[in-house]
């Protein structure tokens, strides 16, 4: 074969849909594909995702047609309307989402066709077929079927209003701390963000999200389609920048905004001095431990682009750590992984890293250790170190190997628990440190 699975850290399409409607408040799948699939997707976020728990109607309380044989043979429509009419009536909720697996696909039933019978009862159908592609995909296609089919059109915008996309729940293990860092963030310049998962966002909340002036994508990956669908669907304008962590990402994210929304520029600095002073205040109290204990460590990181850049641009920028090898496992056009590997030609540091677009975590444990010459033999060797890996708890025994500190963010992340914490914005980034931080003198 010339290409295979090894140890993905992607579900399929059908298991980012249900990711996805499990952040939305009280709102309710109803898979229509075999038996196995609804819990088995949904436990593997649920567990890999910092232990988020299976929400309002997730795990083994997924209603699903559980298709067999005979509806492969016969098809399964009829099974899936009886479904949705059995969970509107024992199931509570205040919006059901009808989506599709990868059997159900290939022999034609039409999930859509059948839930639109039941849009008085507010039930939606999306197209999610495990091979239509991976989470981020299925995050996609849920929330366009949302933006078109939920979100109610009006002519009336709101000039601070905007709509914030590419935060893929349990994807991003830190989506709701994410979400709360940047709701706050842009409340102080007077924006208000409409972000789906947000604290106490209802489904009543989505409806009126067509207000918004600007749609915000902080993914190269997830989102681009969703936002495609307010500009087409609702005439909203939408702009792609990465997700801000730290000073200098935050002051870069709160400028664009402002600059695209008319806001005061003065407005805007006067919060950044706030949240500077507030951030550094912090940050002073462990420069001296952090210089005196030698904390500076080679920097590699191995994750999806959502977290790659923003994540090397901090710790290099703030904490002066040497940015060494970049592994990013969610970018396949070759187009698309040269610009984004230009992004890392902006860092200060004199030393910049090598950026390896890869998916496959032997290969890039591989050319990791080809990024760094030999040892062969020699009296005095300098080794690969002192490293600190950055990326998911797959990557833990390769921080072991090379005795590296290590910190898990990207999914999946199974050995920390994770409620509210955040690494967006000014003081999200303060959480980075700490955690950072922390592994270095966690055996002292």
């Amino acid at each position: 074969m010339s290409d295979f699975i090894e140890r993905s850290k992607f579900s399929c399409a059908l298991g980012g849909a249900l990711t996805t409607i499990a952040a939305i408040k009280r709102a309710v799948p109803i898979v229509h594909a075999s038996g196995g699939c609804a819990s088995a997707l949904s436990g593997a976020y649920n567990l890999g995702s910092g232990y988020r728990g299976v929400g309002y109607c997730g795990g083994s309380m997924i209603p699903t047609s559980n298709i067999a044989q005979s509806q492969i043979v016969f098809g399964g429509e009829d099974k899936l309307s009886g479904q949705i009419e059995a969970t509107l009536k024992y199931v509570k909720g205040d919006l059901y989402v009808a989506v599709s697996g990868c059997q159900t696909e290939m022999i034609g039933d039409d999930t859509v066709g059948i839930a639109s019978r039941f849009r008085d009862q507010n039930v939606i159908g999306v197209s999610t077929p495990g091979f239509l592609g991976n989470t981020l995909r299925g995050y996609d296609a849920v929330l366009s079927a949302l933006i078109k089919n939920l979100v109610e059109k009006t002519d009336q915008k709101s000039a601070t209003t905007v709509n914030i996309l590419g935060i893929v729940p349990g994807h991003d293990v830190f989506f709701r701390g994410n979400i709360s860092h940047l709701k706050e963030l842009l409340g102080k310049i007077g924006v208000k963000a409409n972000t789906f998962f947000g604290d106490n966002e209802t489904v009543e909340d989505i409806k009126k999200y067509g207000d918004a002036s600007l749609t915000v994508v902080l993914s190269e990956s997830a989102g681009q389609i969703a936002a495609k669908a307010f500009e087409n669907t609702h005439n909203i304008p939408y702009i792609t920048t990465d997700l801000p962590i730290g000073p200098k990402a935050s002051e870069r994210f709160l400028h664009l905004i402002g600059e695209k929304l008319g806001i005061d520029r003065g407005v805007i600095d006067k919060v950044i001095e706030e949240e500077n002073e507030y951030f550094y205040s912090y940050l002073e109290r462990v420069v001296d431990v952090v210089a005196d204990l030698d904390f500076q460590r080679y920097l590699v990181t191995i994750t999806d682009s959502y977290y790659a850049y923003p994540l090397v641009d901090f710790i290099s920028e703030e904490l002066g750590w040497i940015p060494h090898f970049v592994s990013v496992n969610d970018i396949q056009n070759k187009e698309k992984q040269d610009a984004y590997a230009k992004k890392f030609e902006q860092l200060t540091s004199e030393t910049k890293p090598q950026v390896i677009f890869e998916d496959k975590v032997g290969l890039t444990k591989k050319k990791l250790r080809k990024s760094w010459p030999y040892n062969n033999n020699q009296k005095y060797y300098n080794a690969l170190g002192p490293l600190y890996v950055v990326g998911s708890v797959v990557e833990r025994n390769l921080a072991t190997e090379y005795g590296a500190g290590f910190l898990s963010v990207a999914y999946p992340v199974s050995n920390r628990a994770v409620l509210n914490k955040g690494y967006a914005g000014f003081r999200g980034a303060l959480s980075l440190v700490e955690d950072l931080l922390s592994n270095l003198v966690t055996n002292r």
